[in-house]
């Protein structure tokens, strides 16, 4: 019997599919995938599944969190693109946590939240 695990995805939430799809590449995702309800989108070995269903409770209440090498180098790239006035969304800048993460938070136009950071070292 073979249990290796392959891959996760979660299927994030769109209340405006098309919207919430050209975010995620103004992002810095690809897409590997696409239908009229469904994306498949990737950013390095990392992916999910963005899908055009939406219920507000559940989207505004819906996180995400992706490590990568260099948060900061992220976060520039957010601002330079201009993601927050283009798409009307919150983001704050990244900051050290006490989980030994240093991270910044993004929400998608339907609200889901981002934290993306990289791993700094142990927490105390």
């Amino acid at each position: 019997m073979n249990m290796e695990t392959v891959e996760i995805k979660a299927f994030v939430p769109a209340r405006d599919f098309g919207l919430s799809k050209a975010f995620y590449i103004d992002l810095g995702f690809e897409v590997g995938f696409s239908s009229d309800d469904m994306a498949y989108l990737k950013a390095g070995e990392c992916a999910f599944l963005l899908q055009a269903f939406y219920v507000k409770e559940h989207a505004e209440n819906f996180m995400m969190h992706m490590l990568v090498a260099d948060v900061d180098a992220w976060w520039q790239h957010v601002v330079e693109s201009g993601l927050v006035a283009k798409y009307g969304v919150r983001a704050d800048p990244p900051a050290d946590r006490p989980w030994a993460i240093r991270d910044f938070v993004i929400a998608d136009p339907s609200g889901v939240l981002w934290r993306i950071g990289t791993n700094i070292g142990s927490p105390h």
